[in-house]
């Protein structure tokens, strides 16, 4: 239960909890304290008949330990779930800035909806852990131990009690808890796809309407959440079930204090003040243990829910690779060698590319062509420093693209997507994507290159519109020319094209041909082409065959030769 991953989270929060650990200790002592003033105010008026005065003075000093020992009870809620929310937002950037270093390459295999949920749902199930869970375990060590420690010099019989019973509730928690660890493990996963499934419904509900599946998708879901109905049932018919014993063993145990110290005042072996204290300090000594009983299975939620955040914490990051490499200034020219160049998917099972070489060389337009699967997209993944590759070097300008640092290079890269993404910002703020310290001049003259000027002004707000999923919403044509607007304003010398003018009607491609064209002069071009049509002008295209390059060449030459590129070309024609 006690997870040492979630322990190490507490490193930066040790004052904190330090803090917390010192009130549950001043919590034990007040108890013992209460129980103290209230034995001797009930003896000073009913059996010692002491003056007015004297019990005022006694019933002062409780009414102050009772005010005390509530606001240390208040304190200890406010400074735990402070604790808790300082450590789920530590853990939450830490789950964003892995996600962020692992690339798209490693999200692309993951389903949207889980991630989601880990970064929502998960790191909340976090808070009851550290709020509730973690401070209640040390105050559940500490307390008994300072009433005991005041229990001891009394009575022996009651002391033996104690220290019989007190064992059997961590003993009967253990016990509850590996039946109860696996249940809500089984909850979590069961979430964690519902999520996942019900994000991706929402995201294809227009093909699943074409189609006609969405009524088969509501089934599945409505089956979905009947089973985590069911496993969110059997957790709390656990939660119920740990509660009935433990509070059963709990009340046993006070029952057996008592009636031990009733017996000793029957028969004159115990006096009245000292029996009343005993008994009032017999349900403080169990109570933080009932209180840790009660808290077990919110922090049985956490332990869930830790193992795949810190799964996806601990995978490896490229930025930590990158900490002591070279810097790599602006650079005006971007010459790119590839240079038997392997890369191999699934662990090295699937290759993708198998000894690739070619050469971009200074403000030189390159075209890469291929069917799919060719690797064609490897490249642009390698290229944008998404992953390593396997064997050979990709040189920057005579440097190994390993040796440079991740950010150095990426601010010499201007990319251009087949589908760019919006995010939920102003249009200007997503032009700024690559420079955000650009001023608005600059803004509306990339604007104005890319051809998107004149839809922006026709926006309700112009270039202060809020676009992307939630926002105004925006054509194809219209979000790739922001994309190139982007590119415009970042003045990258290297620019990586994949095919920017998929899916357009034939005025869009031409406004955008006629930006792209603008854009392309004087950088180094890489046009991942998925259409002949947008490589016939290349200065240099490559052929792709299941990761190798078979052919390089112009467009006329390559066509004389009567290889892979000229039966790709035919095909294409023939389907037009």
């Amino acid at each position: 239960m006690i997870d040492k991953r979630l322990i190490e989270q507490l490193k930066q929060h040790r004052e904190q909890f330090c803090l917390l650990v010192g009130l549950g200790f001043g919590g034990g002592i007040l108890a013992v304290l209460q129980a103290n003033y209230l034995t001797k105010v009930i003896a000073g008026v009913f059996l010692d008949k002491l003056d007015l005065p004297e019990v005022w003075q006694w019933m002062g000093a409780l009414f102050g330990v009772m005010i005390v020992r509530s606001l240390f009870t208040w304190l200890i809620e406010v400074k735990a779930h402070r604790l808790a929310s300082y450590v789920k937002v530590n853990v939450r950037q830490h789950i964003l800035s892995s996600l962020l270093a692992l690339g798209p390459l490693y999200i692309r295999g993951q389903q949207t909806g889980e991630l989601v949920n880990v970064l929502v749902e998960g790191v909340e199930n976090l808070e009851p852990y550290f709020a509730k869970f973690l401070p209640q375990l040390f105050t559940a060590v500490i307390v008994p131990l300072v009433v005991l420690t005041s229990v001891v010099p009394l009575d022996g019989t009651t002391t033996l009690i104690l220290l019989f019973t007190a064992p059997l509730i961590p003993i009967f928690m253990i016990l509850i808890g590996r039946s109860a660890e696996q249940v809500n493990k089984r909850q979590w996963e069961t979430l964690s796809r519902l999520s996942a499934h019900f994000l991706d419904v929402l995201q294809g509900l227009t093909v699943l309407k074409v189609f006609g599946r969405s009524i088969e998708q509501i089934q599945v879901i409505d089956r979905m959440s009947n089973q985590f109905r069911d496993k969110t049932l059997n957790v709390l018919k656990v939660a119920f079930l740990s509660a009935l014993v433990l509070e059963l063993v709990a009340t046993i145990s006070t029952a057996l204090v008592a009636v031990t110290i009733g017996l000793k005042l029957l028969y004159f072996k115990m006096d009245f003040p000292q029996a009343f204290f005993l008994l009032l300090l017999a349900p403080e000594f169990y109570l933080p243990l009932r209180q840790l009983g009660a808290h077990f299975h919110a922090g049985m939620a956490g332990t869930a829910a830790a193992d795949r955040i810190f799964a996806i914490l601990s995978l490896p990051r490229r930025q930590d690779k990158a900490r002591h490499k070279n810097p790599f200034p602006q650079q005006e020219q971007v010459e790119i060698t590839f240079e038997n160049v392997h890369y191999a998917y699934q662990e090295g099972e699937r290759p993708a590319l198998r000894g690739l070489t070619f050469e971009m060389k200074p403000g030189e337009t390159v075209a890469l062509v291929g069917a799919s699967g060719s690797g064609k997209s490897t490249v642009a993944s390698l290229l944008l420093a998404f992953m390593q590759p396997d064997k050979g070097s990709i040189s920057i300008n005579g440097i190994c693209l390993s040796d440079i640092r991740v950010e150095d290079w990426l601010a010499q890269v201007a990319f251009v997507p087949q589908e760019p993404h919006l995010f939920y910002r102003s249009v200007a703020d997503n032009i700024r994507l690559g420079r955000e310290e650009a001023t608005m001049e600059e803004v509306i003259r990339a604007a104005k290159n890319a051809g998107a000027h004149e839809f922006i002004l026709s926006l309700p707000e112009g270039y202060e519109t809020l676009v992307g999923e939630g926002g105004h919403g925006l054509s194809g044509g219209q979000g790739k020319r922001l994309a190139i607007a982007r590119a415009f304003l970042q003045d990258a010398p290297f620019l990586l094209l994949d095919e920017a003018t998929a899916g357009l009607d034939p005025q869009n491609e031409a406004v955008i041909e006629e930006a792209l064209a603008r854009l392309m002069k004087r950088r180094t071009v890489l046009i991942i082409a998925h259409r002949l049509t947008t490589v016939y002008q290349a200065d240099w295209i490559v052929v792709l065959n299941e990761g190798q390059d078979v052919e390089a060449g112009r467009h006329d030459t390559l066509m004389k030769d009567r290889g892979l590129y000229s039966q790709l070309v035919m095909a294409f024609r023939g389907e037009k």
